[in-house]
């Protein structure tokens, strides 16, 4: 065992060491292949040291995910803020931007974390996920206070808008969108969903 990993160990962060390289190794390859032996050679520890945290590859692979919730959650919810009291458009643009820009950069993760989600419906990872979404619901609820939007279940017209960015953020990695900026690709697709949502 090197001296750093070591120190990882003994200092409580090899969870967070284990979760570090297994999230390159997703990036890198897909999940397909991952295995906590590769992982704690990568790290520098023996292949028994990550079973102290994570049981099996399953558990590794959701917490993994669960941390890509959390952050994607986290990202969300900084677009909003930085909308501030802008326009409800505005601030809804910039939600739309960091999921795709998520999306694009993080799809294999991505893949992963929806693929947990629907494995256990009433588990961890689908608490994680309502709460990554949160944010967008409340600026949609927002957004029908404020007549912008007609009424409605304000989940079920994020589910339409994640829908359509997720088919956006696919064209985007696909090379599909060739001459248009992710930017301009985000502001046209919410724009068009916005117009189809405004109150008859």
């Amino acid at each position: 065992m090197t001296d750093v990993a070591e120190r990882r160990y003994h200092h409580g962060n090899l969870r967070e060491a284990l979760l570090d390289r297994a999230a390159a190794i997703v990036a890198e390859r897909g999940a397909a292949d991952l295995s906590l032996r590769e992982i704690a050679r990568d790290v520098g520890v023996s292949h028994a040291a990550p079973r102290r945290h994570f049981p099996d590859r399953q558990a590794l692979l959701d917490a993994l995910a669960l941390h890509g919730f959390e952050r994607l959650g986290a990202e969300l919810a900084a677009a909003a803020r930085a909308g501030g009291r802008s326009a409800f458009r505005t601030r809804l643009r910039r939600c739309a931007a960091a999921y795709v820009r998520f999306a694009t950069q993080d799809a294999a993760l991505l893949e992963l974390m929806f693929a947990g989600k629907h494995r256990e419906p009433d588990g961890p990872l689908h608490d994680a996920a309502d709460a990554a979404f949160a944010t967008v619901v409340a600026v949609i609820a927002a957004g029908q206070e404020a007549g912008e939007l007609r009424p409605g279940d304000p989940a079920e017209a994020a589910m339409v808008l994640f829908a359509t960015l997720q088919g956006l953020a696919s064209m985007l990695t696909g090379g599909m969108l060739d001459g248009t900026t992710p930017e301009a690709a985000v502001r046209t697709s919410v724009d068009a969903l916005l117009d189809g949502l405004r109150p008859r």
